[in-house]
């Protein structure tokens, strides 16, 4: 086998022999690459490496971005004032990083405004085009006619 390690004096030695030498210095043989001709195996404190690397994931898991969803909503008859103040709502979500959701939502028969809605929509997606891209069109499921907005950082990274 190939001993590998931290102050061990490397080479190919016998599989007993091996373990003796990582007994000596109170750690473990670990088997890296079996498959390598001779087999390579290292000797560690295999705790303090599974520590590590358990450290390590957290830390990458912290660094992950979250990202938050905010929902906007509005009614298919929505006049001017109501929709300039959810607009600069948006904004305010966009420049903050979360992506929103915007969506019109359709009661009893305005069912029938499908058009004024989606109009809505692609008004804000104009509106707030330089601080935030659109991820989906919008699109009508059920009731609701949803569009998703990313803010412009992190459409550009993608």
């Amino acid at each position: 086998m190939r001993v590998v390690g931290d102050n061990i004096e490397g080479g190919i030695f016998p599989t007993g022999q091996a373990r003796k030498m990582a007994e000596e210095e109170g750690l473990d043989l670990v088997l890296i690459s079996e498959k390598a001709d001779p087999p390579v195996v290292r000797i560690i404190d295999y705790k303090k490496f599974l520590y590590d690397q358990k450290k390590k994931q957290k830390e990458i898991a912290q660094k992950a971005q979250k990202t938050v969803v905010k929902e906007i909503r509005f009614g298919p008859n929505t006049d001017e004032h109501d929709y300039d103040f959810k607009k600069k709502h948006a904004i305010n979500f966009l420049k903050e990083g979360s992506k929103i959701k915007a969506f019109v939502f359709f009661r009893g028969r305005s069912i029938v405004f499908k058009d004024k809605g989606e109009i809505l929509l692609l008004q804000l997606a104009q509106d707030v085009e330089e601080w935030g891209k659109v991820e989906s069109l919008p699109k009508l499921e059920g009731k609701r006619m949803i569009m998703m907005l990313a803010p412009r950082h992190l459409a550009k990274k993608k």
